[in-house]
């Protein structure tokens, strides 16, 4: 097999009050290097503060299994005060180094043969996450429990209902997703709401999840299952609340929560676009596209890059290109542009909306946006305005200034770039944006604000121009 079409895996235990059964369930793991698909495979157990003798039996196979194969590595974790089935992920998650990671249950419920026909859909359909559904159609499967079932499936129709995803099984066990990808996302979930958490939270990121039916030897509560009315209650209660919550990205170097929720904007993000549309031509290069919040508006056009130098959105881009030939995706640092494909078209249109506000040479990403640019050229650059109102959201979202016209226009001239138009975009959001970064002094913007301003964006587009207030941003059309 190539040595493309391989990868690794990291297999996540959390365990329980499972003395009698852990064992089994950690020995039917050891098929899993076997596979000509798997280069390595890791498997983090979590006790989880257990009451019988399930640390001893731990400690125990931790020697042996260790010594059995060389493709496999086994790491375990003790929690001294009982966590849940979440606070165990998380445990796990800081030890995780595979490629692919699925969760697996230390009860004989799952069969990880399934796990070996999920690693396909990662290597050939590009699969962000993949559920193993117990009631999808397949050669056979034990019966199960209706009202046990009957709950499930009422909670995955609320799950999609909030998602939009149509899953059959919501609350699987076996969910692999790209490590990558587990780790950006914030769980905040410490017990068995972690299964709708993290489905709405893939749903928001907008992850490529497909699903494949799996066997399932569900236990009955006489033989030790642990799940009950209370945790679909609570289930319930998750759905709702991670439903509203824009709690999607954890926080980094780029500020991609802060930007998580200015992307929940989709008409403001409209209004934008359709701003710039008059003035972009046929060949496109777009940096810092983000997660394509402009681009899926701009195309398709007869060649389009979209760059970033965020890993995460360059992941996200390369799955919106795949049924579309005439968009490219790839890196682009603007202040070191000899890390950029060399084989690109001349570019009779440059995009680059809320960017060279956060790099160190402004002047430099300016010069290398010309060299860029066919002869007659447009860059189309969007700053944020007004430098007295520089204040503690610029600060977190990594600003490093705002831009007069005039500062802009010289920044511009200076990099053999002549100003057509500065527009002035956004008055609307002046005066909140004074109040939260300069008055109040706030690190984040409110979900009720950027719900407000995505329902009124039809209305501020149309009176915008007339309102006596300072543009929020300057939207610069450049010839060179």
């Amino acid at each position: 097999m190539d040595k493309e079409l391989k990868t690794s895996l990291s297999v996540i235990v959390p365990v329980y009050n499972e003395e009698h059964l852990v064992e089994e369930s950690l020995r039917r793991l050891l098929a899993l290097p076997d596979s000509d698909l798997l280069e390595r495979v890791q498997v983090v157990v979590v006790d989880d503060c257990s009451t019988d003798s399930t640390r001893e039996v731990l400690q125990r196979l931790s020697a042996e299994l260790s010594a059995v194969n060389p493709k496999m590595e086994w790491i375990f974790h003790c929690h001294e005060k009982n966590r849940g089935k979440g606070g165990a992920i998380g445990t796990a998650l800081e030890s995780v180094a595979g490629e692919i990671c699925i969760i697996h249950d230390a009860d004989l419920e799952y069969h990880p043969k399934d796990i070996l026909r999920m690693i396909p859909l990662f290597l050939q359909e590009g699969a962000d996450a993949v559920y193993g559904s117990r009631f999808a159609a397949h050669e056979y499967r034990r019966v199960l429990m209706f009202r046990h079932e009957l709950g499930n499936r009422f909670l995955t129709f609320l799950s999609n209902l909030i998602s939009n995803l149509n899953l059959t099984d919501m609350e699987t066990c076996y969910k692999a997703v790209r490590t990558s990808l587990l780790k950006s996302i914030p769980l905040r979930s410490s017990d068995f709401r972690i299964e709708p958490e993290l489905t709405i939270k893939l749903a928001k990121r907008s992850a490529r999840v497909f699903e494949i039916p799996i066997n399932y030897s569900g236990r009955t509560y006489q033989e030790g299952k642990k799940i009950n009315w209370i945790d679909g209650l609570k289930a319930l209660w998750a759905i709702l609340r991670f439903g509203w919550s824009d709690d999607i990205y954890t926080q980094d170097r780029y500020g991609r929560k802060m930007l998580a929720r200015l992307h929940r904007a989709h008409r403001f993000n409209a209004w934008l676009a359709e701003t710039i549309q008059p003035y972009v031509g046929q060949n496109v290069l777009e940096i810092g596209a983000g997660g394509g919040r402009v681009t899926v508006k701009l195309i398709p056009r007869k060649t389009y890059f979209a760059t970033d130098v965020n890993p995460l959105h360059i992941e996200l881009m390369r799955h919106l290109k795949e049924d579309k030939p005439y968009l490219s995706v790839d890196y682009l640092d603007l202040n070191d542009i000899g890390s950029f494909a060399a084989d690109h078209p001349p570019f009779d249109t440059i995009i680059c909306l809320d960017v060279i506000e956060h790099l160190d040479d402004d002047g430099l990403a300016m010069q290398n946006m010309t060299e860029l640019l066919e002869a007659g050229g447009r860059a189309i650059v969007l700053v944020p305005h007004m430098p007295s109102f520089y204040g503690t959201l610029d600060r977190v979202l990594g600003h490093r200034r705002r831009y007069s016209k005039d500062s802009l226009r010289r920044l511009a001239e200076s990099a053999g770039l002549k100003a057509e138009k500065i527009l002035l975009f956004n008055r609307a959001s002046s005066i909140p944006w004074w109040v939260n970064a300069k008055l109040l002094r706030r690190k984040s913007f409110g979900f009720l604000q950027i719900f407000m301003l995505n329902l009124l964006t039809p209305l501020l587009k149309r009176v915008d121009r007339y309102l006596p207030l300072p543009a929020l941003s300057l939207i610069a059309i450049l010839r060179k």
